[in-house]
């Protein structure tokens, strides 16, 4: 098995798939990269057995068929520190031997059989629809920061989506916060609903901007797949069922404070360098048209305070939330102007853009600190 390559060209796509790989696999060939050759075009797979993506290039000048895994971590750090160039490709697979020529000289790497590389979960009995690339990658990006890292709550380590006839919902919530992003202008085969994990989608998300027009989902029972010309991905869907997030979202907040979200969120992070380290407390006290936001930590004197101009309907008020949470909330939001509803300081906040874009509806919730904590 033989080829010519672009060196450069080769790295880029083993980089769009070499998060999928575990540094402390189970398995050897986990750490590999499985090389498929067919005529002129090259398949190149990762997987951490959860986890399987594919990525397919053109080569040139090609001999003969063929497949062979390779380590990832030495191939990675040769081709990072190759200059621009093309290189040849030679496979022997029988004593499975890697060899790669280049302008300066050759450099042999040892693999492993491609027969030992896991198999991709079969996709039988799915479910299909399309999306627009940008719409998908705008999905995973609203909703993928709220993904909760408590393992003792599986459930929560993944975005859920909520599929119906009309429309798709991705949702995402760590206990503290969720985030509801609504499509209205999809249509699913069916109302179901599936937790996808966050390490794939972390890895779609990062290859989605090379690919444009429409992109294919099915899923079954047990996993999802993505397909497009280029690649494809699969994983195996998290078996837990999502929490009943509509019943935690207040259906009554009478009052209405909108506020300008950049200078909002650049009061946010000037005032939290004064918080405590541990709590990363902020106050907001809102009094009628001015909003004051403050935060001071007792165990060094610091303080900091700024006022906001805003709009608001209801009686004052002074409600806390963690600083880190809540300017990660209003910089995931893209409205110029973005509102909060509320109603006692010791209840959810929501916040939605004061603005709506057609078929869109994002929703966000908060919880409050208790004041003095």
């Amino acid at each position: 098995m033989k080829f010519i390559v672009s060196s450069g060209l080769l790295l880029k796509n083993l980089q769009q798939i070499s998060g999928i790989i575990s540094s402390n696999a189970v398995l050897a060939v986990l750490e590999d990269f499985l090389f498929e050759l067919n005529g002129n075009e090259l398949t190149i797979s990762a997987t951490d057995l959860e986890t399987m993506m594919r990525v397919k290039m053109e080569v040139g000048e090609t001999d003969g068929d063929g497949k062979i895994c390779i380590p990832s971590k030495i191939l990675l750090d040769y081709l990072k520190n190759l200059p621009e160039q093309p290189i040849t490709v030679l496979v022997n697979e029988e004593d499975l031997q890697l060899d790669i020529i280049t302008d300066a000289g050759k450099c042999r790497i040892t693999g492993e059989r491609a027969a030992d590389f896991p198999r991709e979960a079969a996709a039988e009995e799915t479910s299909e629809l399309t999306m627009d690339t940008e719409t998908l990658l705008k999905s995973i990006n609203k909703t993928l920061f709220a993904v909760s890292t408590d393992t003792l709550r599986p459930a929560m380590n993944g975005v859920y989506l909520e599929m119906l006839p009309d429309c798709i919902s991705f949702v995402a919530t760590d206990a503290h916060r969720l985030m509801e992003y609504k499509r209205t202008d999809i249509s699913c085969p069916k109302e179901d609903g599936i937790i996808i994990p966050k390490k794939p989608l972390s890895q779609l998300k990062s290859h989605l901007p090379s690919e444009s027009g429409s992109i294919t989902i099915r899923y079954n029972a047990s996993h999802f797949f993505v397909n497009s010309d280029r690649f494809s991905l699969s994983c195996r869907l998290i078996d837990a069922k999502f929490p009943n997030y509509k019943a935690v979202i207040p259906q009554e907040n009478p009052y209405h404070l909108t506020v300008n979200r950049l200078d909002f969120a650049g009061v946010i992070r000037r005032v939290s360098i004064f918080a405590n380290k541990t709590t990363n407390q902020i106050k907001l006290n809102i009094m009628g048209s001015s909003l004051e936001i403050s935060a001071q930590d007792l165990d060094y004197s610091y303080d900091g305070k700024e006022t906001l101009s805003c709009q608001y309907t209801g009686e004052d008020m002074m409600i806390a939330f963690n600083a880190k949470l809540l300017v990660e909330l209003v910089s995931n939001m893209d409205a110029n102007e973005i509102t909060m509803e509320l109603s006692t300081p010791n209840r959810a906040a929501i916040f939605k853009p004061s603005t709506a874009e057609d078929n869109v509806n994002v929703l966000a919730l908060l919880m409050p600190l208790m004041i003095g904590l």
